[in-house]
């Protein structure tokens, strides 16, 4: 089954480094701060502590500010799809993910950043952690056989890519974070969020001018993918929508990993109407 192993591949491979030992208190209060400092509007605020997400983003801070050397990080979060009808699509999503991470792994700037790795089920592969740390998916931790949570997870994500942000900010380092969101389907199975609690994340991150929130939604024959993913805030310049073949997903991840690379090489170049998205 999936969720053996999962759990099998996650205590096989633990964390190198010292990863954060902040309870869901803590996250609390990275998420009051962001309140307090305008970078998370109230709508946002509500939806991550109505219900207290605090475990699930807790799970994917990964590791300690006090532990990375740098004076500026770049977060990256990939979120494969891990529902039922991804099994086709499975190998193709193990090499488009380990893919990215081997772009960045060859870019000037890999020491500064942190990659993270939590799928639509809400399994965390890999919270954020420095690149030589990575596990890589395939067969043995991936097995798509869920459903499809996408508003519910996506709160839980973008909650943890801000909540990671802040803490680093919150210690004097400049953080900036590209997020790709993986779907094959409409939201299905989502019991709390939204697409609006979603779009209100989104517009929070974007307003703050470091943080880049993609899309790829895999043709399922009917989804109109670009519909869903602006009802999530997404722009339509960071949506992708490749075809239900290997090709055009190996295309569409491989387009993602230039535009994390590009965000990795500086702030200079990092604005995001400044990179003008992936036709860019």
């Amino acid at each position: 089954m999936a969720g053996s192993a999962h759990r099998l591949t996650s205590l096989a491979v633990p964390p190198t480094r010292k990863e954060s030992d902040m309870s869901s208190s803590p996250v609390s209060q990275l998420l009051e701060d962001a309140h307090a400092e305008g970078v998370l509007s109230p709508t946002s605020l509500q939806a991550l502590t109505t219900v207290d997400l605090g475990a699930q983003i807790q799970a994917g801070l990964g590791i300690s500010v006090d532990d990375v050397q740098s004076s500026e990080v770049v977060l990256v979060t990939v979120m494969p799809d891990d529902s039922g009808s991804m099994a086709s699509h499975a190998r193709t999503v193990c090499e488009g993910h380990n893919l990215v991470l081997d772009a960045l792994l060859a870019s000037q700037q890999k020491d500064g950043v942190l990659f993270h790795t939590r799928y639509l089920n809400g399994f965390v592969l890999n919270p954020f952690r420095p690149l030589e740390d990575v596990v890589r998916m395939h067969d043995k931790n991936y097995d798509p056989d869920q459903g499809t949570p996408l508003y519910d997870q996506a709160v839980v994500l973008l909650g943890t890519v801000l909540a990671k942000a802040q803490e680093f900010t919150r210690n004097g380092v400049s953080a900036r974070t590209v997020t790709l969101l993986i779907t094959d389907g409409a939201d299905a199975h989502s019991q709390r969020a939204r697409a609006r609690e979603v779009a209100a994340l989104v517009e929070d991150l974007r307003r703050a001018e470091n943080h880049i929130v993609a899309g790829m939604g895999i043709d399922d024959g009917s989804t109109d993918f670009r519909k869903v993913f602006r009802s999530m805030g997404i722009e339509d310049k960071w949506i992708l929508t490749p075809g239900h073949n290997a090709q055009d997903i190996r295309k569409a991840f491989q387009v993602f990993s230039q535009s994390a690379v590009r965000v990795s090489q500086g702030a200079a170049t990092f604005h995001p109407s400044a990179l003008g998205g992936f036709g860019a």
